[in-house]
């Protein structure tokens, strides 16, 4: 699975998270600058758009968010929090998650 992340600097630990849960691709717009994020092209090949919210403008939410729904791509808005990603990401991909937190989970995974 490819995924977009739009927004966030440091996002090793999502990123990690996604992993543990299928993801094969990333691409990274750390959406810093105003000018710069709203004039890129979503990659032809994501399958999935998670949008940071703690570090994005409305202006540049909508227009991703207008552009997923186009192109039939699903999406999410979560905080920055890893926690809050999985349990968003959980749901939209129908992923049963027992209720648990990303961290309780984890350590479930590192059980097994």
């Amino acid at each position: 699975m490819s995924i977009l992340i739009i927004g966030g600097d440091k996002i090793a630990p999502i990123r990690t998270m996604l992993e543990t849960l299928g993801a094969k691709k990333f691409y990274h717009w750390d959406a810093r600058k105003k000018s710069s994020a709203p004039k890129k092209k979503i990659p032809s090949d994501t399958q999935v758009i998670i949008m940071i919210t703690s570090f994005l403008n409305h202006n540049t939410m909508l227009k991703y968010k207008n552009e997923a729904k186009k192109k039939d791509i699903p999406f999410l808005c979560a905080k920055r929090s890893v926690n809050c990603i999985y349990e968003e990401y959980s749901k939209m991909m129908g992923i049963d998650n027992c209720g648990q937190c990303y961290a309780d989970c984890k350590k479930e995974l590192k059980k097994n």
